[in-house]
């Protein structure tokens, strides 16, 4: 892989409060001195003191806002004229879709169009002296001015494409979208929207498509922290329908590297799907869980984590099986994870050992209380 090398201006990350997000925002600043400017809406999945280590780092600004809100994201560009947008922003349980879609459909649907939209105007809106993108001539669009590689990059998830039976070859980004629940129905809309940016309006778009990721500061409502909190807490672990759920597994911070190198060298109005080739059923995540503590934090009895395993009822629209081909990035880009499931699983189960003061916040909800207290 070439060296990452780009100017040093300005990101405008969105969503970089929340589990991916806040990952990419540390994983960036730990290596580029390019300041971010960090919109999140603050909701119960965003939490700042993921990103505390931040706190008095000038090359990091964190503004609470909804990217719905179009007067605020147009200020927000027009301030810091970022070379990039990068977004994250998205209600992504699926769980809770299936409970009360109608916020998935206001941010993830509603609030891609909005920012889409204070986007154009902020890219239409640039100064003809600014260098024309080389190449920006996508079919039915004025070539129009812009910053010498403005990008926006939207980050999407792998359930648009639905589910895969056995034997079927992985989503590939020429899959078509069959998405089976109102979290994916809306990733998917988003993603099209996207795409007519590009080809309506010539809005130099890229988009990435990951599988299931798994990592530090993992909101808890998710599997693999779900297990390891309440294994912790001695409390039943929860399997949906007979377990056998297949996912495709990445660790969040190759997930950042992708992301990474997409934003550097991707070809514009281009799809790329990034997956860790760690397709697993969702039964074998449980127990590796459940022996990795049994090793790191044996119980007093002497007894298996596995033993709180319980099986319940398997949810609606319960996709089976999913797998992502990501042959085109790691042959146009040259991206390849850096971690195998055995290595990434082990470093997670680790990192929440060892922060268990980040966890109990989150489970008591003191989180809420300190973004009350900073953004009343």
């Amino acid at each position: 892989m070439a060296p990452f090398s780009i100017p040093l201006m300005t990101l405008l990350v969105t969503g970089g409060a929340g589990f991916i997000g806040a990952n990419f925002v540390l994983d960036w600043l730990a290596t580029s001195d390019e300041p971010i400017i960090n919109l999140d809406k603050l909701t119960y999945a965003g939490n700042p003191e993921t990103l505390t280590s931040l706190q008095g780092d000038a090359r990091h600004q964190l503004v609470q806002g909804d990217i719905g809100d179009s007067a605020l994201v147009s200020r927000l560009l027009a301030e810091h004229q970022p070379r990039a947008v990068v977004n994250f922003a998205a209600e992504s349980h699926v769980d809770r879709s299936i409970h009360g879609p109608g916020d998935f459909i206001e941010t993830n649907i509603v609030g891609t169009f909005r920012l889409l939209e204070a986007v154009r105007g902020y890219w239409g809106g640039l100064a003809d002296s600014d260098i024309r993108e080389q190449g920006l001539a996508p079919t039915g669009a004025a070539d129009k001015p812009t910053k010498a590689g403005f990008r926006f990059l939207h980050v999407s998830t792998d359930e648009v494409y639905g589910s895969l039976a056995k034997g079927d070859p992985a989503f590939a980004e020429t899959h078509r979208y069959e998405p089976n629940s109102p979290y994916s129905a809306s990733k998917a809309a988003s993603d099209h929207l996207v795409r007519a940016w590009h080809h309506t309006y010539g809005l130099p778009v890229l988009t990435t498509n990951c599988s299931n990721n798994y990592g530090p500061y993992h909101f808890p409502e998710k599997l693999i922290p779900l297990m390891i909190v309440n294994a912790l807490a001695g409390k039943p672990l929860p399997v949906y329908g007979d377990g056998m759920q297949i996912r495709d597994w990445l660790y969040v911070k190759d997930h950042c590297s992708a992301i990474r190198r997409v934003l550097e060298a991707g070809r514009l109005g281009e799809t790329y799907n990034v997956g860790g080739w760690n397709e697993k059923p969702n039964i074998e995540i449980v127990q590796t869980v459940c022996k990795l503590l049994d090793e790191m934090r044996p119980k007093a009895d002497g007894s298996s984590y596995a033993s709180q395993i319980t099986y319940v009822t398997d949810r609606p629209g319960h996709d089976r099986r999913y797998a992502i081909d990501a042959r085109k990035l790691e042959a146009e880009l040259g991206w390849k994870p850096a971690e195998t499931f055995d290595t990434g699983i082990r470093k997670t189960v680790e990192w929440y050992l060892a922060n268990p003061e980040w966890v109990a916040h989150v489970q008591s909800g003191a989180y809420r209380e300190w973004v009350n207290k900073q953004y009343a």
